[in-house]
C-alpha cells in the first residue's frame, strides 16, 4: 500500500495538515508513511459559485448534458438531466446545488443535472479539486470526474476517465477514486475506496482532489493521499497524457449503485462550495 501525507503549501491552507494527519491515521492502515515532494501550485481556473439565489451556473465555464442519454448514459441510470432551476442553481450562499428529484419528467421517473466544462476548459496535468457535500440514500450516485477532451473523436474508454470522487448513496461514509481506460473500464476499472469511518460525506463539506502529472495520478480526500496510480498499475494502455474536462452530476440508479428504494429520501442535493484547478509553476 502506498501511504503518504501531503505537505500543504501555496494556495492550500497549511493549518489543515495536522487534521489531515489525524484523519489519515484514523482511517488508513499505515505502512511507511512518507512526504510527497513539494508542489508549487498556481491557480489557473476556478468557480466559487457566488451567484444570486436560483442563478444558473456561469455559461462561460459550464455547459449541460441534457436528457436520458444512450441506455441511461451507458449505465442504465433512471434520471433525465435538465437545466431547470428545480435541478440546478446557486443557493445565494456561495454554493452550487444539484438536486435529484423523484418526479415524472420527459418520460423519466427522476430528474437531476449534469454540468461539464467540455468545449470551455480542459487541462493536461495539474491539481483538480472540489469542496462539496454529497447526497445520500440507496440509488443515489454523485460524482466529480473528468473525461479526455478527445472523446468526440476516439470515444470512451479510449479517451480515458478520471473519477475524482464517486459515492454510492447507500454507503455515505465511503467514496471511490477510479481510472477507466482501454482494457480497464466499467467493472474492470482500477479503483480504491476511502472511508471516513464513523463520519459521513453528506453531513459536512469535504475536499476531493487529484494531482496529475506525467505517469502518475494521486487521489486525495481532505489533503490525505489515499491512492497513487501509475502506468504500471493499469491493465491496458495509459491514456492520461491529453487535456481532460471536468463534470459534476448526481445520477439516480445505474449499474454502479443499483436502484433507489421506496425509502430513499427525495429530493437529494449535492452542494458544491467551489471547483479549482491549478498548474505547477513553470509547467
Amino acid at each position: 500500500m502506498y501511504s503518504t501525507i501531503k505537505s500543504i503549501k501555496g494556495p492550500l491552507a497549511t493549518g489543515m495538515l495536522w487534521a489531515a494527519i489525524l484523519l489519515f491515521l484514523t482511517n488508513c492502515e499505515v505502512d511507511d508513511a512518507q512526504m510527497l515532494d513539494q508542489r508549487d501550485w498556481q491557480l489557473v481556473w476556478s468557480d466559487d459559485f457566488d451567484g444570486a439565489l436560483g442563478q444558473s451556473p456561469d455559461p462561460t465555464k459550464w455547459t449541460y448534458d441534457i436528457g436520458r442519454g444512450d441506455n441511461g448514459w451507458g449505465n442504465q441510470e433512471l434520471q433525465t438531466y435538465t437545466n431547470r432551476p428545480e435541478n440546478i442553481g446557486m443557493d445565494g450562499k456561495g454554493n452550487l446545488v444539484i438536486t435529484a428529484r423523484r418526479e415524472t419528467f420527459a418520460g423519466a421517473p427522476f430528474t437531476s443535472a449534469r454540468i461539464k466544462t467540455q468545449g470551455l476548459f480542459a487541462q493536461k496535468y495539474g491539481r483538480f479539486e472540489a469542496r462539496m457535500k454529497t447526497p445520500y440514500g440507496p440509488g443515489l450516485w454523485p460524482a466529480f470526474w473528468m473525461l479526455g477532451s478527445n472523446i468526440e473523436t476516439i470515444g470512451w474508454p479510449l479517451c480515458g476517465e478520471i473519477d475524482i470522487m464517486e459515492l454510492r448513496g447507500q454507503e455515505p461514509s465511503i467514496i471511490a477514486g477510479t481510472l477507466h481506460g482501454p482494457g480497464y473500464s466499467g467493472g474492470a476499472a482500477i479503483s480504491k475506496n476511502f472511508s471516513l469511518g464513523n463520519g459521513r460525506f453528506d453531513t459536512d463539506f469535504h475536499l476531493f482532489a487529484v494531482e496529475w502529472g506525467e505517469n502518475y495520478i494521486d487521489f486525495f480526500v481532505d489533503q490525505v493521499l489515499y491512492q497513487r496510480l501509475t502506468p504500471a498499475d493499469v491493465t491496458g494502455e495509459w491514456v492520461f497524457d491529453e487535456p481532460f474536462f471536468m463534470l459534476l452530476n448526481v445520477a439516480v440508479g445505474g449499474n454502479y449503485v443499483g436502484f433507489p428504494i421506496s425509502a430513499t429520501p427525495f429530493p437529494q442535493t449535492m452542494v458544491v462550495d467551489y471547483v479549482r484547478v491549478y498548474k505547477e509553476k513553470g509547467q
